[in-house]
């Protein structure tokens, strides 16, 4: 199974070739050189495997200045909508929908996550596994552990899945490719996600997320319900009106407080469905357009959306998606 992840990434690796090795030379970085005994003392791996392999990471710049400036907080709503509410977005998840339909029968039919869902997330995240990413994902997670202190202890902990993944599978940690925060696969799973949510859907014996889209949709479905997602309700609610100006202070700010109803209500934020309780539990938001605003109020299952990706707006852009390939 591997041979094929092994063929479809070499390529790729060898289009980042001409980047000079050993950022991350154990013999010169006293933290990595740490890390590495770790990694052998609590997880057994081969101290000799380990710093050959470091000596041929290195540390990317364009990853360190992506992660700074993610499209979700330099773009408005109306903005970053552009990106991914498009015809040909939504003609490659119709294809999408029809080249593994039983597969996503299957899965809605087993987890409770509409087929929409599932090839929105793929299709938002990777086009429908047409852009997987281009960093060598050791390159990012060591990048991130080593030299982005805001956020070191998370990704470490991800460079640690990782090598756990490719040492039990087997796999040349060097070749694997992914996004700049070393997201994986069809779903773009980071390993921690991989490790607790990827499925073997098919039944071959690995959950492949990589090179098999059977396995990807499991995965996903299986990732949305450990994460709260609820069958058959919706994912937001429409505002009727805002009869007020005492806003809830969080409506415009990328926050999932979560009121009830009743006070949101009393906000002077309206539902377009009158026959919600008050005692549910939505998150207010506002969204930018090139005029004006729009206004939600997110369901659980918003919520488990941006689980997914910590963002009002890619949550909103998954669930619009979602509603074109619905239709």
């Amino acid at each position: 199974m591997f041979l094929r992840l092994l063929g479809c990434t070499l390529l790729s690796f060898l289009l980042v070739s001409h980047l000079h090795a050993g950022d991350y030379n154990p013999a010169q970085r006293q933290d990595v050189s740490e890390f590495i005994e770790e990694m052998v003392n609590e997880h057994q791996m081969d101290r000799a495997h380990l710093k050959a392999v470091f000596k041929e990471v290195n540390k990317r710049q364009d990853i360190l200045d992506l992660i700074a400036k993610p499209a979700e907080r330099v773009l408005g709503w109306h903005e970053y909508r552009k990106i991914f509410i498009t015809p040909k977005r939504i003609a490659g998840g119709h294809k999408f929908m029809t080249d593994y339909a039983a597969a996503l029968k299957r899965a809605e039919q087993e987890y409770g996550v509409p087929a929409e869902v599932i090839t929105s997330i793929i299709g938002v995240e990777t086009y429908y596994g047409g852009n997987k990413g281009r960093h060598r994902v050791i390159d990012a997670l060591a990048t991130l552990s080593f030299d982005y202190p805001p956020r070191a202890k998370f990704f470490r902990g991800q460079l640690v899945e990782f090598l756990n993944l490719t040492n039990k599978e087997g796999l040349n940690p060097l070749l694997p490719m992914g996004s700049y925060a070393g997201a994986m696969g069809y779903p773009q799973f980071i390993p921690t996600s991989y490790r607790d949510f990827a499925v073997d859907y098919d039944g071959d014996g690995f959950a492949d997320i990589w090179t098999n889209p059977v396995d990807a949709i499991g995965s996903v479905a299986n990732y949305f319900v450990a994460h709260g997602w609820q069958k058959d309700q919706p994912v937001v609610e429409p505002v009727k009106t805002l009869k007020s100006d005492k806003k809830l202070p969080e409506l415009r700010l990328n926050r999932f407080n979560r009121v009830t109803l009743g006070e949101a209500k009393s906000a002077g934020i309206i539902p377009a469905n009158q026959k919600l309780k008050d005692d549910l539990e939505v998150i207010p938001m506002a969204f930018a357009l090139e005029e004006g605003e729009v206004y939600f109020l997110g369901r659980q299952n918003f919520y488990t959306i941006t689980r997914y990706n910590h963002s009002r707006m890619y949550a909103l852009a998954v669930y619009e998606l979602a509603e074109a390939l619905r239709n």
